[in-house]
């Protein structure tokens, strides 16, 4: 297991009063070209170049081929030999630079706004560009997040950025892509909060009143959208403007197959494009999403199935099932530290059938197109921006992952983290260095 591995996460909480990582700054912009060569190269599109070279200059890749790189006195060499380039790893719909504390600090923890229907928070705002979690987290490989809002119905709006820069404007890739909402199932009794003005006794009973109103709200909306210039400005219905012009997806927590089927039909209705995030019971109805186009987001890999009659295996075979069904499929992890397992999670998908280079692309291309960025990201390829990272080994594997050197845009990324800063503070203490 990865030396790092071993600290205990809270050291991270407790040192963040005694270290600053004063010397973790933003990166500076690519000074000359770079060449990666004699490297085994995973574009993130499903195919690999087992010793090839990539270029790069000004942010964007510039050369990806097979053989030997050209001359180029101009360009820093790195030789790779024996090593891995990867495409930055995207980390989907969590709390990274929101949430810096979950165990009850809330002056560290911005990730839920007051109040049930909040489409017009914005999380970027929130997004803390010098938390210690975000150098954690891309020693790993993860360079690209969606820091997303949560709690309540519809809790609010969320941004892609990169995981470096000195405020929130620098890290912000693409700005209000999305709004999230968590639907109402059966075990939301008596709904969400106000939004149900009569909290109900039967739990379908208040399903279904949640259901009518949530029903009410996007007619509203939609009619709102369709105004020119309305007499009163509202807020929310200016945030949901993009999801009825096709500017912004619904991106809908749910589990149960019965409610994946009507967060499926409510998207058709008001023509809005949805994302199922979670998806425990997505298999089950791989024919709906694949024929309607909506995508999912699974939420890890390395847990149990939910229900006790599940095959147990069932969460690492998920990511197949929907793959050979005809679905794109992406993952996330769990909250925001965990996030820093996300290769492994994608690691465990390949090795119950999903095979290794779909796995890269679950957490890169998959995830870039299920975020509308793959134009510009989320591959390998000429013409995209250079953010990769080179491991010294397999990537999704928790003994072989060894990322040396990171680049976001072409900027050379700084690998030091906290993590590391206390194991050689403790390793020097108690004299277990070599």
């Amino acid at each position: 297991m990865k030396k790092y591995i071993c600290l205990f996460a809270g050291l991270l909480v407790g040192g963040n009063l005694a270290f600053g990582q004063a010397n973790i700054l933003p990166a500076k912009a690519q000074a000359k070209p770079v060449t990666i060569a004699n490297a085994t190269i995973h574009l993130g599109n499903g195919q690999v170049i087992n010793k090839g070279y990539i270029s790069f200059n000004n942010g964007k890749i510039t050369a990806v081929a097979e053989g030997a790189a050209p001359v180029n006195t101009q360009a820093e060499l790195i030789d790779a030999t024996g090593k891995h380039v990867y495409p930055g790893f995207i980390a989907p719909v969590n709390n990274i630079g929101l949430t810096e504390i979950a165990a009850g600090a809330k002056s560290t923890d911005d990730a839920t706004e007051i109040g049930e229907v909040n489409p017009h928070v914005r999380s970027i705002i929130a997004y803390n560009t010098e938390s210690k979690v975000i150098p954690t987290v891309r020693s790993n490989g993860i360079l690209m997040s969606q820091p997303t809002p949560d709690g309540g119905l519809v809790t609010g709006q969320s941004s892609v950025v990169v995981l470096d820069g000195w405020n929130w404007e620098d890290a912000a890739y693409k700005k209000d892509i999305a709004i999230h909402m968590n639907w109402p199932a059966i075990s939301n009794f008596g709904g969400f909060g106000g939004f149900v003005a009569a909290p109900a006794t039967d739990q379908k009973e208040a399903n279904q009143k949640v259901l009518a109103n949530l029903d009410k709200y996007f007619t509203e909306a939609q009619a709102y959208a369709q105004l020119s210039k309305p007499a009163e400005v509202n807020a929310r219905f200016e945030a949901m403007k993009g999801l009825f012009n096709g500017s912004k997806k619904l991106f809908v927590n749910v589990d149960d197959s019965r409610g994946i089927v009507q967060a499926v039909n409510f998207g058709k209705k008001f023509g809005i494009k949805v994302v199922i995030v979670g998806g425990e019971e997505a298999v089950q109805v791989t024919e709906l999403l694949r024929d309607n186009q909506v995508p999912v987001i699974l939420i890890e890999t390395q847990t149990l199935p939910g229900k006790t009659e599940d095959d147990v295996y069932l969460p690492y075979k998920r990511p197949k099932l929907l793959h050979d069904a005809g679905v794109l499929v992406g993952l996330t992890g769990v909250g925001y530290w965990r996030q820093r397992n996300l290769p492994f999670e994608a690691g465990t998908a390949a090795a119950y059938g999903l095979g290794k280079e779909q796995a890269v692309a679950l957490i890169s291309l998959n995830n870039a197109k299920i975020l509308g960025i793959d134009q510009t990201t989320g591959s390998l390829e000429k013409g995209k921006d250079a953010t990769l990272f080179i491991s010294g080994g397999d990537a999704l594997d928790m003994l072989g992952n060894k990322v040396e050197t990171a680049f976001i845009r072409g900027k050379s990324i700084n690998l030091d983290n906290l993590h590391k800063q206390l194991y050689e503070r403790y390793m020097e203490k108690y004299q277990l260095k070599n």
